[in-house]
């Protein structure tokens, strides 16, 4: 499921608000012992980030499939894509490479049962049960329901994060549609231009 971009006033009445991690999208499909790892092209990226499909395996139960974006983060939390690159690009772990986390922000399967129809806040409240305790490497984003303008200013600007996600919060999941659900609501100058070129 992916974001819109557009306006959208920060005290819109039915919409929750998370933390908009900078990192590549993942899907993980998990349990019985195994998870798999896939970038959103389809890609098997298991094998880039095995500490996180490691932590993931080891939790009971499932299968379930999750939603998020694989980080690097910085010494105060922060995601930084450029750590990342130079993990990603070399498509394996190495000695001395940085450690990565998976921040999930989304459950499509819990247990077998598909649930992608359920809204997003019952979504959100079984990963939160899944996730807790949270495992090694992985980060169960939390949202916010009120008083956004201040998360924005003081978080967002003043810790220069890439932005916030706006999602509705009754909201279903749709798998490869890009959503009026889910709004990007970005910093700006956040993501310079020269990040895109190639």
């Amino acid at each position: 499921m992916l974001l819109d971009e557009r306006p959208l006033p920060l005290t819109a009445p039915g919409w929750i608000f998370e933390i908009k991690y900078d990192g590549y999208r993942m899907t993980a499909m998990f349990g019985d012992g195994k998870c798999q790892l896939r970038t959103r092209n389809g890609a098997d990226a298991t094998r880039w980030f095995p500490e996180v499909a490691k932590s993931l395996a080891a939790l009971r139960g499932g299968p379930y499939v999750t939603d998020g974006e694989v980080c690097a983060f910085d010494e105060i939390g922060r995601s930084d894509f450029n750590r990342l690159q130079d993990r990603a690009r070399r498509r394996r772990w190495y000695e001395g490479c940085d450690l990565v986390g998976y921040a999930v922000f989304d459950l499509m399967v819990d247990h077998g049962i598909d649930i992608t129809q359920h809204t997003l806040l019952q979504r959100k409240a079984l990963l939160a049960e899944l996730l807790d305790p949270s495992p090694e490497n992985v980060l169960a984003v939390g949202h916010f329901d009120e008083d956004i303008p201040r998360i924005f200013n003081d978080a967002v600007l003043g810790l220069k994060l890439e932005g916030l996600v706006a999602k509705r919060d009754d909201s279903i999941y749709v798998p490869g549609s890009r959503s009026r659900d889910w709004v990007k609501v970005k910093r700006k100058g956040a993501v310079p231009a020269e990040r895109f070129k190639r």
